[in-house]
């Protein structure tokens, strides 16, 4: 909701939550569909669960992509890693659309992975809860 009254045009909307969700909104508002990949943090619990040595890491961006530590390392493929998948998604979708979508980010880490994307154009970490509030305000009686 929140996105069509926002960009009318149309929008990709990448939520970083538990997953990493894709949702494309038509220019005349209708759900197109989407991507649904894991999460930044699911992902990062996910290699500490899974391997003997590896620690459980702060996500943030580290100074280089090549990691001179094993943290800078992990937190190195976290971000710049998801930022990759990011663009190379949103291109993906790009290109199966005859219109030009708003790309915009929303959900906790969105901020974080913004800043690294090429793609990504806008970052509202409030999406979803505005939307919530046009669906309020349209039905509230």
């Amino acid at each position: 909701m929140a996105a069509y009254a926002r960009w009318p045009q149309g929008a990709i909307v990448v939520d970083f939550g538990t997953a990493t969700t894709f949702d494309v909104i038509t220019a005349r508002g209708e759900y197109a569909g989407g991507v649904i990949a894991p999460g930044l943090i699911v992902s990062a619990d996910a290699l500490y669960r899974s391997t003997a040595r590896l620690p459980r890491v702060e996500i943030a961006r580290p100074k280089h992509v090549v990691g001179t530590n094993t943290v800078a390392s992990i937190q190195a493929g976290l971000v710049f890693g998801y930022a990759g998948m990011v663009d190379a998604l949103v291109n993906r979708i790009r290109a199966e659309m005859n219109y030009a979508p708003k790309v915009a980010a929303t959900g906790g880490l969105a901020a974080l992975v913004a800043r690294e994307s090429s793609t990504i154009e806008e970052c509202d970490e409030l999406l979803t809860l505005r939307g919530l509030r046009i669906l309020f305000e349209r039905n509230h009686v």
